[in-house]
């Protein structure tokens, strides 16, 4: 036991001193012991032992610590101001670039299809149908237009986020809790892939309804005077109903499954925050572990899931974008049954103006039989040829394979001594002035339908073909004149007008071969007469054709070619025909009497 005075002495000695005068075998073993006892003491809290102790050793050689300490944070707070402000300046410019990218793709989408479109002919219209061409250019694009703008910003951020955190948790002390980050990733991708299977047939039938529903409106905004006439308004709109209820119910099948997407997703985010604090808890209890290092885990665990959460939000817009795609493809992709010829010919001077059917025969895509069978005649220049006979005899389908709307499927149709098919689409059209069955004209003014053809056009040719399709009276009697305006479909003009306005649109070209497809059945006998009178003196030097169902149009054509069930059952002048023609003859007596055609 120590005396009084020796622990007086101790007391008035420093640890140091104490330690210099004890026995060194003592020395050692408390040494020793000391070091034992550090060596279960949690690296934590030896940190902040040293850092307590050299902050007091800074403190006692005269070094301001709280300044050092402000000065740390106010430039690290400067440098973190620095990096959001670099971020936010790198959002801005993906959002704009990853727009401008997916605008620019969308145009150039729509204009790839559209003149895809353009090329196609009648059967690829009846293959794809025109709602659904109209819905893969517009709504099917912009499919992909969205997922382009989302994609652009997800592959520029996702990466450096996730990139970022998984080097942030490396380099953790809490790194031992990485199995967290993995469990969160395969559940994340579980859940993806589940809603994948169960989506992607139904994005599928989605496209295809949204094709239905533009069928349907489309033909009752067309059909709507045929709809109001037979007061089938009410059928019409359950006919709508039908197939808009359709559309929906698949909508919210959708929209429900991928609406489960986010709770799922947050409903993992959650739990990993839990389970990180549930696991990092005990570290901190046994001290090997601090407060700070497990709320980094989670920072960093949080932004590694949340570059997968971002990547999996692409997954909503993924599979739906996926069969836009493929639908655009297979109009892009599909080759068009009437082409230029890999070598085209020019055509014969020599025999301009001729139409030359040579044992012609055509049949419609997927049809049983022949609609035309063993056609056979010759148009002249100056010269107007005739076609009639019953409805359904095959005198439209006879013209249409002269502008090569259609391909004949056996023998040979030649224009200016050339066989159509060896001749460019550009220089057959051009050479033709066609008037269709049913007059179509454009939204613009009455000019710009009449100078279709060429949009420079001196006014007096519009004009001169406007008196020859005795369109001039109604015309003058606009307030506006030629630049009256149409509306689309013509629909501000009567059926008669609509005709002749088509008329005048082919005559202002200056073709050398016209086809008037039963083009003056809207006019009355008077204009009819007069129009055909002031069309002779202007194509007496061309090839004139002309389908007709009255009688009174074709007596004075040059050759009548009489049709019945697809054949040619008579060719010649109206009054050899007369004669020697029974089905010609029957057709006639039909509409007028025999004075009348004498």
């Amino acid at each position: 036991m120590l005396g009084e005075e020796q622990k007086a002495i101790l007391n008035n000695m420093s640890l140091l001193e104490i330690i210099r005068n004890m026995p060194q075998e003592q020395v050692n073993e408390m040494i020793e012991e000391l070091n034992n006892k550090l060596g279960e003491v949690p690296d934590t809290i030896l940190s902040s032992a040293v850092i307590a102790e050299i902050k007091t050793e800074y403190e006692d050689i005269g070094i301001d610590t709280k300044k050092l300490q402000n000065d740390y944070i106010f430039f690290a707070g400067l440098r973190m101001l620095g990096v959001a402000l670099l971020s936010m300046a790198c959002a801005v410019i993906i959002m704009l670039l990853s727009s401008r990218v997916a605008a620019k793709l969308g145009k150039i989408l729509r204009e790839k299809v559209f003149k895809k479109v353009l090329k196609f002919s009648s059967s690829e219209f009846r293959e794809f149908g025109v709602a659904s061409l109209i819905t893969r250019n517009t709504n099917d694009i912009a499919q992909i237009q969205n997922l382009i703008t989302m994609l652009f910003r997800v592959v520029i951020y996702a990466p450096i986020i996730g990139v970022g955190g998984f080097f942030k948790v490396l380099s953790n002390k809490a790194n031992s809790m990485a199995w967290i980050i993995g469990l969160a990733i395969i559940l994340i991708i579980s859940i993806v892939m589940i809603l994948f299977i169960i989506a992607m047939p139904k994005f599928k039938k989605l496209q295809s309804l949204i094709d239905k529903l533009n069928l349907v409106a489309r033909e009752i905004l067309t059909g709507l005077p045929v709809i109001r006439a037979f007061n089938k308004e009410k059928s019409e709109e359950e006919r709508f109903d039908i197939a808009n209820k359709d559309l929906m119910k698949v909508n919210i099948f959708v929209n429900r499954a991928m609406s489960i997407m986010m709770p799922a997703l947050m409903f993992i985010m959650n739990g990993i925050t839990l389970l990180i604090i549930w696991s990092g808890a005990k570290g901190v209890d046994q001290g090997t572990m601090q407060v700070g290092d497990m709320m980094a885990f989670i920072q960093y665990t949080m932004q590694i899931v949340m570059a997968f959460l971002m990547i999996s939000m692409i997954s909503i817009m993924l599979p739906r974008a996926s069969v836009s795609a493929k639908r655009i493809n297979e109009v892009l992709e599909t080759k068009e049954s009437i082409k230029d010829a890999k070598e085209t010919k020019e055509l014969n001077k020599d025999k301009k103006g001729y139409v030359e059917f040579k044992s012609v025969s055509f049949r419609y895509p997927d049809a049983d039989s022949e609609i035309l069978n063993d056609i056979t005649f010759t148009a002249k220049p100056g010269e107007v040829t005739a076609i009639i006979g019953s409805t359904g005899s095959g005198k439209s389908t006879i013209v249409n394979l002269i502008p090569r709307f259609y391909d004949v499927t056996g023998g040979e149709l030649l224009i200016d001594g050339v066989n159509i098919k060896d001749i460019s689409l550009k220089t057959l059209r051009d050479i033709i002035g066609f008037v269709p069955q049913k007059g179509v004209l454009f939204s613009g003014t009455i000019e710009s339908n009449i100078k279709y053809s060429d949009k420079n056009m001196s006014d007096e040719r519009m004009i001169e073909a406007a008196k020859i399709a005795q369109a001039e009276e109604f015309i003058s009697a606009k307030q506006e004149k030629y630049n009256s305006e149409i509306s689309q479909g013509g629909t501000n003009v009567s059926g008669g007008q609509k005709q002749r306005l088509s008329i005048a649109r082919a005559i202002a070209k200056e073709p050398e071969i016209f086809v008037f497809d039963d083009s003056f059945s809207a006019l009355d006998f008077k204009t009819d007469v007069k129009l055909r009178t002031a069309l002779s003196e202007k194509t007496k030097d061309k090839t004139v054709i002309i389908v007709a169902q009255r009688i009174s149009t074709i007596l004075n054509a040059d050759q009548i070619i009489v049709l019945d069930d697809g054949k040619i059952v008579g060719i010649g002048k109206h009054e050899e025909l007369m004669k020697n023609n029974e089905t010609y003859k029957e057709i006639a007596l039909s509409q007028l009497s025999k004075e009348e055609l004498e």
